[in-house]
């Protein structure tokens, strides 16, 4: 198989989760017997496998088809180990407080960074767009969905997952940071985590105005 299609298939299977063989073939334009041949090629390969058949209906149970943890390691941990001896290192040099500073010091960096790309955008909507474009160059794999008078803002990817799991402080500067881009024009809270085992981390973005 090409790894051009390979990627393909495997992007699809991150970012939407387990899915039938016919589902690939609708998303990806293609018939469902090209899509069931390379699936089973991808199997092969160890880079998905079969998640447990789900029933639907009357008949047969679904069956779907999930990244194995080779297909995970497909979309990488950036600079992982380096991101942990970094972290180890300075808790060793300067301890707990030390390592909270150097966090503070980064939210701070990332939230000024972020302002600067997003304040010609004055409204959630487009504000969320741009801010997935961004994460999703830094290798997030973002997206964000209206969800009624709200919004989910969903990154299928963790490039920092190691040094997330190293240091806890991580994932809550993270979404400290999410409430800082959204400048009071809505309030922040994480649904989803990929941390704390779910396949994504989901936000929910809900403007100030709707809150009652």
């Amino acid at each position: 198989m090409q790894m051009q299609t390979a990627d393909r298939f495997l992007m699809l299977l991150k970012t939407r989760g387990p899915l039938t063989a016919a589902a690939v073939a609708q998303w990806l334009g293609i018939t469902s017997e090209g899509a069931r041949l390379q699936l089973q090629k991808l199997a092969a390969a160890g880079f998905i496998e079969a998640a447990a058949p789900t029933a639907k209906g009357v008949g047969r149970p679904v069956q779907t088809w999930q990244l194995t943890p080779a297909g995970n390691a497909r979309f990488p941990d950036t600079h992982a180990d380096l991101s942990i001896q970094l972290i180890q290192t300075i808790q060793q040099l300067m301890g707990p407080d030390g390592l909270d500073q150097v966090m503070t010091a980064r939210e701070q960096a990332a939230a000024a960074h972020y302002l600067e790309q997003l304040e010609d955008r004055d409204d959630i909507a487009g504000r969320l767009e741009r801010f997935a474009a961004i994460r999703s160059g830094e290798g997030f794999l973002a997206e964000c969905q209206p969800d009624g008078d709200n919004y989910l803002f969903i990154e299928n990817h963790c490039p920092i997952g190691s040094a997330a799991r190293e240091c806890q402080g991580i994932c809550e500067s993270e979404l400290r940071i999410f409430q800082q881009v959204m400048q009071g024009m809505a309030t922040v809270s994480r649904r989803q985590h990929i941390i704390g085992g779910d396949r994504r981390c989901v936000y929910e973005i809900v403007p100030v105005a709707v809150i009652v």
